[in-house]
């Protein structure tokens, strides 16, 4: 599941290196709207769920964006 998402943000251009659990999207990645987007559309697509806006709006490090597509993920499989 991380190595998953560790493959959405190099998607989304983030740099191999500033790629941590710990690490938070505004300032440590400099996201800004079009990264959002791009964030969420290849999240949605290599998990297969889909992301409500409140729960978008939740994520603010990397670690919060594996634990809400763990339970999305999982929650699929009950």
């Amino acid at each position: 599941m991380k190595r998953t998402l560790y493959r959405v943000l190099r998607k989304t251009g983030v740099p191999r290196e500033q790629i941590k659990l710990e690490a938070s999207f505004n300032e440590d990645l400099n996201f800004d709207k079009f990264d959002w987007a791009l964030f969420v559309y290849y999240l949605e697509g290599f998990f297969n769920i889909h992301l409500e806006d409140r729960e978008i709006s939740e994520l603010s490090h990397v670690d919060d964006t594996l634990k809400i597509v763990n339970k999305r993920v999982f929650a699929g499989c009950l």
